[in-house]
């Protein structure tokens, strides 16, 4: 038989096999299955915990806390990770003996939640347990109504957001800001205003940009506000803006200019209001336009019969009837002299030329009058009469912060991841 030596080479690498192979059988027949607690199968832990919200699971009262309590001194909990229907998580505290985890920010009302508890025994053994539970809804809603009417406008148009009911407290109407967003493009910064416990008002620190997007919408439903008041139901908002049109109207000089993106496209010679009908001075918006609209004296406290007529080609600018309209009975003193009761008058033809370029939102800026300043509410939108920093003031988040800063938002409205 012939036999062919091994090199030195191959008799090592034998060897070291060899020895490979008896440590891993040495190692395979040692001691059996693994005894490492942490690679056992979970047990059901339900025996072990309690959970706050059980005997009402599919009715959980969103005002309070869950709480998950580890039963007797057999165990702990080890972790506890609660998702809304959305994956999004809430946050909690476990304590550092693990006996109890607790949610620290507050539940949606009507939504529904899963609790993952991990727990471990004196021995170390690993147990599971998971909790699928529902929040009430509360009946006592907060709806929003936000305007204007989706649609095109001037960029003097404010967005208003109506409130079912009336927001008092700082915290709740934080609350209710933090969860009404308004979207523009281009971008441009905002604040809410409280005109009063259930309107708001939001406008830019200047007007908004011509041709713009602006998008509206709420994240309160289900949100708790304050009070035993839940967020409730708000259909979204879109307008968009056209050319940025302004018309200056001077009744020192009895002319208005009208400028379309910063270029005047018109003069026109006017008349105001006569002393003691003095025309507001500051700047309006645009509210309505109405092709013919009768007007009498009766509507501004004169005696019946002082004048009853229908007046066309007519823009209204505030609640209590001032109008930019046809005044053919005036044309004599148009760019002469202030012969109105309040309103601005011209010309047919350039009362019909303003009414067909103008849109609801476009600007009217009164100057030189000896009338009252236009109010900031309640008569129409003088929002643009208040100053930018005042304006901040009246909102719930910014008051107080500097301009262009962003408030702290350390209250969570929703589970978030």
């Amino acid at each position: 038989m012939n036999h062919t030596p091994r090199s030195p080479r191959t008799r090592a690498v034998l060897s070291s096999a060899l020895l490979v192979a008896s440590l891993i059988a040495g190692l395979s027949g040692c001691g059996g299955p693994s005894s490492d607690p942490l690679s056992a199968k979970p047990y059901d832990a339900a025996d072990q915990i309690s959970f706050s919200g059980e005997s009402g699971a599919r009715n959980a009262d969103p005002d309070r806390p869950l709480q998950v309590t580890a039963k007797g001194d057999d165990g702990r909990i080890t972790d506890v990770t609660a998702t809304d229907a959305a994956g999004r998580y809430v946050r909690g505290e476990l304590t550092p003996d693990g006996s109890r985890w607790r949610s620290t920010v507050p539940l949606a009302a009507g939504a529904h939640y899963t609790l993952r508890v991990s727990t471990e025994d004196s021995g170390g053994a690993p147990g599971r347990r998971t909790i699928d539970f529902t929040t009430s809804s509360k009946r006592k809603l907060l709806k929003v109504t936000f305007g204007p009417k989706s649609g095109e406008y001037g960029v003097g148009q404010p967005i208003t957001a109506k409130l079912s009911r009336p927001v008092k407290d700082p915290s709740a109407r934080a609350v209710v800001e933090r969860g009404l967003k308004v979207d523009s493009q281009p971008a441009v910064e905002g604040v809410w205003h409280w005109v009063n416990s259930k309107t708001l008002h939001y406008r830019p620190a200047e007007y908004w940009p011509a041709h713009a997007t602006v998008k509206v919408h709420s994240n309160l439903k289900g949100i708790r506000v304050g009070g035993g008041l839940y967020g409730g139901d708000a259909k979204p908002l879109k307008i968009t803006t056209g050319d940025r049109i302004e018309a200056l109207t001077d009744s020192g000089t009895h002319q208005m200019t009208v400028r379309r993106n910063g270029q005047v496209i018109r003069t026109i010679p006017i008349t105001t209001g006569m002393p003691g009908f003095d025309t507001r001075n500051g700047t309006k918006v645009i509210l309505a336009k109405e092709s013919a609209v009768r007007m009498t004296g009766a509507s501004i406290g004169l005696g019946a019969g002082s004048y009853d007529l229908m007046v066309y080609w007519a823009a209204r600018v505030t609640e209590s009837g001032e109008y930019v309209h046809a005044a053919p009975w005036s044309t004599g003193s148009q760019g002469y002299a202030n012969v109105s009761h309040g309103c601005t008058g011209m010309s047919t033809a350039n009362a019909q030329w303003f009414f067909n370029t103008v849109h609801l939102g476009d600007l009217v800026t009164v100057v030189n009058s000896n009338g009252d300043d236009m109010a900031t509410f309640g008569n129409g939108y003088g929002d643009w009469n208040m100053a930018w920093t005042d304006w901040r003031q009246g909102s719930a988040l910014a008051a107080g912060q500097r301009d262009g800063s962003t408030p702290a938002d350390s209250a969570r409205l929703r589970p978030m991841a």
